[in-house]
């Protein structure tokens, strides 16, 4: 925890970019009638009913400090999805970085194994080269600035029914745009004496 709390406190460097990554489910859903548009004085109408189409993961990456998201839609979160997101950050998104600082959890799926098991070794050296992993504490995820990024995501996004893949994938490729185009930050205020005086208590010697 106090590593992660010291990094959050440093300046956004280009070339060790911060960037923290997380991941969520989405259920796909089509309405089972036509929704009532929205007319002047009224709110649009939904039928409570629905019918299941499936469900997308969502790979969302920020970099707090440099106003930066990346999110990409897979079918599934295997070992597989997370080394190709990983090679995307590093061969696209952070490509001139020396290295990538990356806040993540402890999903089973989250390790240098998943990169050597999709890629082979050398390839995945290659890759491993540029990404230093930061684990947040067992039950610490609330630490991952993703989370918040994710939290902004439903409430802008993704919080309604979608009902395929594709209009998944447009809407959060013009929302993580949007985001990107103006620049927005992350400001995280829960300091190393924050969390000591709040959790102290729980600490074990």
């Amino acid at each position: 925890m106090y590593r992660l709390l010291e990094l959050y406190q440093q300046e956004y460097n280009p070339l060790e970019p911060l960037v923290c990554m997380d991941e969520k489910s989405k259920q796909l859903l089509e309405d089972s009638r036509q929704p009532i548009k929205a007319k002047p004085g009224k709110l649009e109408k939904y039928d409570y009913e629905y019918r299941r189409k499936g469900t997308s993961n969502i790979f969302l990456a920020v970099a707090p400090k440099g106003g930066v998201r990346i999110v990409k839609v897979t079918d599934t979160r295997t070992k597989e999805d997370f080394a190709y997101f990983i090679e995307d950050l590093v061969d696209k998104h952070f490509r001139k970085a020396k290295y990538i600082q990356l806040v993540l959890d402890n999903l089973n799926t989250h390790f240098e194994k998943s990169l050597i098991e999709t890629f082979g070794k050398r390839k995945a050296t290659r890759l491993l080269k540029k990404i230093k992993f930061i684990y947040t504490p067992k039950h610490g995820s609330w630490l991952n600035m993703a989370e918040i990024e994710i939290n902004i995501m439903d409430r802008q996004c993704t919080g309604g029914r979608i009902e395929s893949k594709e209009i998944l994938i447009s809407n959060v490729m013009i929302w993580s745009k949007e985001r990107n185009d103006r620049q927005c930050h992350i400001e995280w205020k829960f300091t190393r004496q924050d969390a000591d005086k709040k959790l102290s208590k729980h600490y074990v010697a």
